[in-house]
């Protein structure tokens, strides 16, 4: 036996179905397991805020997360994760629930780099949704949103029930 403690469970009201099926979606119990679970809970990925067709998460500066031979630059594929984990949570608030979707095309335009040890927002924009596709628009930034470090575009593909 190990003397480290267990791991905190995740409760039955914060369990991925009480916001995948059942009922309508909740943008910010969704964004308190965002950052619990699989790949943007590694990353400490936290809830920031949402509308009725946006959503963003923030990603804490980590150390770790920096380019390898860079100089305190974050590396690229955090950003591309934040940017994938809100583009797709911006499309579940827009339509109220979950429906599985998969990833078709994610763009990004890096405009800078981001200032080390600055969280980096991201906020994106559901814009448009018809049938099984989902656009989405984003930006991220440290700080300013008048001065982002990148933006995104995304197109998603429901895999269950469209609208």
């Amino acid at each position: 036996m190990s003397d480290q403690p267990s791991p905190e469970p995740i409760t039955s009201a914060l369990s991925p179905e009480t916001w995948r099926i059942d009922g309508p979606f909740d943008p910010v119990l969704a964004g308190k397991l965002m950052g619990k679970l699989g790949h943007p809970g590694f990353l400490d990925l936290a809830y920031g805020g949402h509308g009725p067709d946006w959503f963003e998460a923030v990603l804490p500066w980590r150390e770790d997360l920096v380019g390898f031979g860079q100089m305190d630059v974050l590396a690229s594929g955090p950003v591309i994760s934040l940017f994938d984990t809100a583009t797709a949570m911006a499309i579940w608030t827009r339509r109220g629930r979950f429906v599985p979707q998969v990833t078709l095309d994610l763009r990004i335009d890096y405009v800078r780099a981001a200032v080390p040890g600055r969280a980096v927002v991201a906020r994106a924009e559901c814009y448009q949704v018809r049938g099984d596709l989902s656009f989405v628009r984003a930006l991220a930034h440290d700080g300013d949103i008048a001065d982002p470090l990148a933006h995104a575009t995304a197109i998603f593909m429901s895999t269950g029930e469209g609208e």
